[in-house]
């Protein structure tokens, strides 16, 4: 655990110390958010922020791979994602620089998601009729269909200041917290890619936050949640593989299909306002990727909530689904329920407190 640890805060650290420095390049090079009508914030950003996580990624995996535990992890699946993620965001740089249609970033999302196939990280089985082992086929479409959806949840709710670059960071803690516990709990291998990945993200999160948080001196842009979105998605990937289908049975089976339910369950809020924006939209008659101000944290804010303080309704709602799912495999179900329902009255807490401020 203590090299895990040791992973996190080094990610923090460095990409604490090197955003300042690609802000200054973005800047430079024209990688500005200018002001919009479905914007809140007022003044241009740089965007790049994707750039100096995918930094102090690299560098933190260069170190870490001198470590005992965190050696063994670095397998052809750490090292598939490492690569996918790597062409994920030069799509996104060149996104946040020139603006792509949908259709060119929705290409490149398939071909990040066509090198996670190649280095074999791909959905594997699916709990239908009992648990039924994919062909490779149908395994892979399932794999890229997965991984392209997270990756545009992720970038939908990336609305408001530190908002994605905070859900991420619970969603990535809740998917490392599991993959460990489970590791510890049944005598498992606990270096794997899931538990590095997710540590990095972690750390990556951790470290941006400073500057991404209300006011935001620059936004992570299409280039960091398009890279994030990957990494968890592909986390999740490898997290179910890491479960024997066979050995699941009857009485176990609640256990085991835990990492299948957790990145729908974890990731509930960015996938519940996609689903959302994209139904609202066809409905009216207009492109589901049309922008528009009737996202979740536009919403939210219409009860009176400043930046800050929705952003922190979303943390805890995004808390609500996650914490009990995680807890679901270890503790009795009840007391997982209840942590979540003690989540969802303190967002309610700071929503009524929030209106009460706006009336006085």
């Amino acid at each position: 655990m203590r090299e895990y640890l040791v992973t996190i805060l080094l990610a923090a650290l460095i990409t604490y110390l090197i955003t300042p420095i690609v802000r200054d390049l973005a800047v430079k090079a024209g990688a500005v958010t200018a002001i919009r009508a479905r914007d809140i914030h007022l003044q241009p950003t740089p965007r790049w922020g994707g750039l100096a996580m995918w930094l102090s990624m690299a560098l933190t995996l260069v170190i870490v791979n001198y470590l005992p535990l965190i050696h063994k992890s670095f397998g052809s699946d750490a090292t598939g994602i490492f690569l996918s993620g790597t062409f994920i965001l030069l799509l996104g740089m060149i996104d946040d620089r020139f603006d792509l249609d949908p259709i060119t970033k929705f290409a490149g999302q398939g071909l990040a998601a066509g090198i996670l196939l190649i280095y074999g990280v791909q959905i594997l089985w699916l709990p239908i009729n009992g648990i039924t082992t994919l062909p490779t086929n149908i395994g892979q479409v399932l794999t890229v269909i997965f991984v392209m959806v997270v990756i545009n949840a992720i970038n939908f709710v990336d609305g408001l200041d530190g908002l994605a670059t905070g859900i991420v960071m619970i969603c990535a803690a809740s998917f490392f917290a599991f993959s460990y516990l489970l590791a510890v709990i049944n005598g498992l291998n606990r270096a794997g890619a899931p538990s590095l990945i997710t540590a990095v993200v972690i750390g990556l999160c951790l470290g941006f936050l400073p500057h991404n948080f209300h006011p935001a001196q620059i936004f992570m842009g299409d280039s960091g949640a398009m890279f994030l979105g990957l990494l968890v998605s592909a986390s999740a990937i490898t997290l179910t593989g890491q479960v024997d289908a066979s050995a699941i049975t009857e009485g176990n089976s609640g256990t085991a299909l835990l990492p299948l339910m957790l990145p729908f369950t974890i990731l509930a809020i960015p996938l519940l306002d996609f689903a959302m924006a994209i139904i609202r939209r066809i409905k009216a008659g207009r492109s589901p990727f049309t922008a528009d101000r009737e996202h979740l944290h536009h919403r939210i804010m219409r009860f009176g909530l400043t930046q800050q303080r929705a952003t922190i309704v979303l943390y805890l709602w995004t808390g609500m689904f996650a914490l009990p799912t995680v807890l679901a495999a270890f503790i009795p179900l009840w007391i997982s329920v209840l942590s979540g329902v003690g989540i969802f009255l303190l967002s309610v807490l700071v929503i009524s407190k929030s209106r009460v401020s706006e009336k006085i």
